[in-house]
C-alpha cells in the first residue's frame, strides 16, 4: 500500500532504473512488513539544473529524494529501519548517504483511493500497520 516517488538527477540505464525501484520497494517491504504485491514506486529523473539539493553532498549528481506516502501507525523503530535500509541499498547504486533525503508523509486512510475507487478505510489491507 505505501507509495513511493524516487527523484534523481543522474541518468541510469533502464536496467539500473528498474533495479533502483525494486530496491526501494524491497526496503519498504522489509521495514514496514507489507505484502510485496502492494507495489507502487515511481521514478522521476530531473535535469540537473532542475534539482538543487544538499550542498554537503560530495557527488551532487547523485542527489536522491524519496517521498513515501503511507498510512499512520508505524513505530519510530520501523521508520528508522526504513531509513537505514534505504541508505544502505542506495549505496549499492553509488549514491552516498549524505546525498539521500527521505520524506515520509503519513496520510489518513480516507485519503487513499484504491481497488476501483474505495477509500482504504473501507478495505482489509492484509497486513498490520503497528510494526
Amino acid at each position: 500500500m505505501p507509495s513511493a516517488i524516487v527523484e534523481v538527477r543522474h541518468a541510469y540505464t533502464a536496467a539500473e532504473e528498474t533495479a533502483l525501484l525494486l530496491a526501494v520497494h524491497d526496503c519498504i517491504v522489509q521495514a514496514f512488513r507489507v505484502s510485496p504485491v502492494h507495489r507502487n514506486v515511481t521514478l522521476v529523473v530531473h535535469e540537473p539544473h532542475r534539482f538543487l539539493g544538499r550542498t554537503d553532498c560530495a557527488e551532487p549528481e547523485r542527489l536522491t529524494n524519496i517521498s513515501l506516502f503511507v498510512l499512520p501507525g508505524r513505530s519510530l523503530d520501523a521508520k528508522r529501519r526504513l531509513y537505514r535500509l534505504l541508505v544502505q541499498r542506495l549505496a549499492t547504486f553509488g549514491i552516498p548517504p549524505a546525498c539521500v533525503l527521505v520524506r515520509l508523509h503519513e496520510l489518513q486512510a480516507e485519503n487513499f483511493g484504491v481497488r476501483g475507487g474505495l477509500p482504504v478505510c473501507d478495505v482489509e489491507l492484509g497486513y498490520p500497520l503497528d510494526v
